[in-house]
């Protein structure tokens, strides 16, 4: 077997402007990839093309015309293919002789992947460490900006804002209803600019699946330079969120024995952006677990991995990671994870006037004339049902009084009237539970 390329590190990346990008390989051994490995994701690929050209299957792999002619001119060495006509400089025509389809048949025992060609893990570590901080810096003024559309306490937006400056983590705690999934969303809005990933990762001759067009938005690529190594897509800074249905095993790889690669769990996907772990504590498994299984990540940068075959890989472990719980922390919380947590904020439930100054804001916004004795009657009846005020209740409230002014469209209620029955509609009536969402 050859030996081992090295990474191509991102100080040998060209920019563009300010921006650092990843630079197309000159050679198989800037790949940072393995020959063997490169030739043998060729054949699979040209397993599967009825008229197979170097051209195709470079497009497909995404790496330069002169590899991939280097990687097919190999395969026909070892006769598992042959040159059937010449279509142009590097790139010809090719069939894949029974001695090729024996050996992809092999290959495809081992690894299913077919597609873009991985780069090495020691290419991605060094990517992510070095574009996982924002650019920009967090001021206070952006994040007032931000957080605009919540009524917060100064000192609650004060902690928020210093954990997007510092990118510590978060952990959000209060009753349910109260903001604590918007702000995370909120605040992820000053994680700007994009990001470049790797398609796939390849680690001891196994893929892992990086890119993923669910939690990953592709930027705009029209007007890349043509020195950009293809293999790497730039991507809005990801914004992941996982909620009850988070288990141990969703946090390690996750191998398809039918595929036969793997995919990158949740925390992978999120570097570079944010990670929220919304219900914390709901999930169904014991906290106890979920938090010890945060520990290294936490106090290190990095997370340790597991192969199929039990060996254990190194990843960077670089997002803002925020934690949103409605339980007593103190029931949930290791002390030692407590102490690796970069802040805690409380988001209690609104006073009458930030009640007030949520409501009006609201329905001002959304046409919706509400006058302060419409306000003091609401207020009243939570007071007689015994109801906490919660910060997402005037928003509902607001729209279940804008859904029956749709639904009977020709008929004129009086304001007072509408909210009684949005009332009503929503809580139904003294004997139910506040409902609000978070």
């Amino acid at each position: 077997m050859a030996s081992r390329p090295s990474a191509i590190h991102p100080s040998q990346a060209r920019a563009e402007g300010s921006e650092p990008m990843p630079r197309v390989p000159e050679s198989i051994e800037e790949s940072g990839v393995d020959a063997e490995f490169l030739s043998a994701l060729a054949l699979k690929i040209a397993f599967h093309e009825l008229q197979c050209t170097t051209a195709k299957v470079a497009a497909k792999m995404r790496l330069p015309l002169g590899i991939t002619d280097q990687l097919m001119h190999a395969l026909r060495r070892e006769h598992f293919v042959s040159l059937t006509s010449q279509i142009g400089e590097m790139n010809h025509c090719y069939q894949l002789l029974d001695r090729g389809v024996e050996r992809v048949r092999r290959i495809f025992e081992v690894s299913g992947y077919e597609g873009v060609a991985p780069v090495s893990l020691e290419s991605y570590t060094a990517w992510m460490n070095r574009q996982a901080d924002p650019s920009t810096e967090v001021i206070p003024e952006e994040v007032q900006k931000v957080l605009g559309p919540l009524v917060l306490q100064p000192r609650c937006v004060q902690a928020l804002g210093l954990s997007a400056s510092s990118r510590r983590s978060l952990f959000l705690t209060g009753p349910p209803g109260n903001g604590k999934t918007s702000a995370a969303r909120l605040l992820h809005e000053l994680n700007r600019g994009d990001i470049w990933i790797p398609h796939a990762v390849e680690v001891d001759g196994q893929v892992i699946k990086m890119y993923d067009p669910h939690n990953h938005q592709a930027a705009d690529e029209h007007d890349l330079p043509t020195w950009i190594d293809r293999r790497w897509v730039r991507i809005r800074r990801p914004l992941v969120i996982v909620g009850g249905e988070l288990s141990i095993e969703d946090m390690d790889l996750i191998y398809s024995p039918n595929l036969r690669y793997y995919e990158a769990p949740f925390q992978l996907k999120a570097n570079g952006g944010t990670l929220l772990i919304d219900d914390f504590g709901r999930q169904r498994i014991d906290p106890n677990d979920l938090v010890n299984r945060w520990i290294v990540p936490l106090e290190h940068g990095v997370d340790f991995l597991t192969l199929a075959t039990g060996k254990k890989v190194e990843f960077p472990f670089r997002q803002l990671l925020i934690f949103s719980t409605n339980l007593d922390p103190q029931k949930i919380l290791d002390q030692a994870f407590a102490r690796r947590l970069g802040y805690r904020v409380q988001m209690r439930p609104p006073t009458e006037t930030e009640y007030r100054e949520i409501f009006s804001r609201y329905a001002k916004d959304h046409g919706l004339e509400v006058s302060d004795a419409d306000i003091d009657r609401l207020l009243v009846r939570y007071k007689a049902e015994g109801r906490e005020l919660r910060g997402s209740e005037p928003r509902d409230l607001v729209e279940r009084a804008l859904d029956m002014k749709r639904y009977e469209r020709n008929i004129e209620h009086p304001i007072t009237e509408l909210l009684e029955r949005a009332w009503e509609n929503y809580f139904g009536g003294p004997d139910w539970s506040a409902t609000g969402g978070d």
